[in-house]
């Protein structure tokens, strides 16, 4: 019997990189999945934006594990959609117990020199979405009556600071206030509400040139292996980065029964970045 045999989460950024292993990971442990995602450019970021091919293929995994998935293109900054989106998860799936709201967008810019739709576009994505993915996911599971997990996927910058990036480090740090804020008023309805802080993790977020160029300016046309050192330097130990099965594994424990007694944690996995 699987860790979460018989639930079913909503994931949000579930088309690939953090958001797809969370949904692969928690249907082989027994879940059915409500996944949503964009699917489409986003003007601040400078990275490719996830496409519908890459939902489909979510979908594809999670179904290979024998669960079922609702996968939908929604924007989280929509709330009226994912509203739509947990309402049509819940009559084909018939329950909600788990929310995961793992979209999200970074852009790197001096705050000197920060367009301001950019710092709208991520405080929009990041924290606003996060928050219409709590709001949507923790109604029905209110109503439901039997308790349940909230995971908000924040950053070690929700927890520490850097020059570079003000509105993705402003965001993350929301992020901790809405759960902390969540936790207290869902406890008396058993749904526990925690955040992730993952470090830097190999996804599309930071495999790009802008983020290698932000290591080695010196260079013309910087690799993943030129930036390699730079990435390494901000972690206690010796690894340039996590990869996103590294994640999972935290959220999986919280939102299984490992994590019951467990709400209102920052929880760090970060290669002991935070703390350097």
């Amino acid at each position: 019997m699987g860790a979460v045999e018989g639930k079913v989460a909503f994931v949000t950024g579930a088309a690939r990189g953090q958001g797809r292993s969370h949904a692969v990971r928690l249907a082989r442990e027994g879940a059915d999945i409500v996944a949503v995602d964009i699917c489409a450019p986003i003007a601040s970021i400078s990275y490719p934006p996830s496409t519908p091919g890459d939902l489909a293929e979510t979908a594809r995994l999670v179904a290979a594990e024998g669960r079922r998935i609702l996968a939908r293109q929604v924007d989280v900054r929509d709330f009226d959609a994912m509203e739509r989106v947990v309402r049509d998860g819940i009559g084909e799936l018939g329950r909600l117990d788990i929310v995961i709201a793992n979209a999200g967008i970074a852009t790197s810019d001096s705050l000197l020199t920060c367009d301001p739709a950019v710092w709208r576009e991520v405080i929009d994505i990041d924290l606003t979405g996060a928050f219409n993915t709590v709001l949507a996911g923790v109604r029905p599971m209110v109503d439901q009556g039997e308790g349940g997990s909230v995971v908000l996927i924040s950053s070690m910058l929700g927890l520490r600071a850097t020059a570079g990036v003000p509105a993705y480090t402003a965001a993350k740090h929301g992020l901790v206030g809405l759960m902390r804020s969540a936790a207290h008023e869902l406890a008396p309805h058993r749904i526990r509400v925690n955040s992730v802080h993952p470090g830097n993790v190999r996804t599309a977020m930071i495999e790009n040139e802008g983020m290698f160029r932000l290591f080695r300016p010196d260079l013309p046309a910087p690799t993943l292996a030129d930036a390699a050192p730079g990435f390494a330097s901000m972690n206690l130990l010796p690894d340039p980065w996590l990869e996103v099965t590294d994640i999972t594994e935290a959220v999986l424990w919280l939102v299984a029964e490992s994590g019951r007694y467990v709400t209102g944690v920052t929880l760090p996995v970060d290669l002991g970045a935070t703390v350097k």
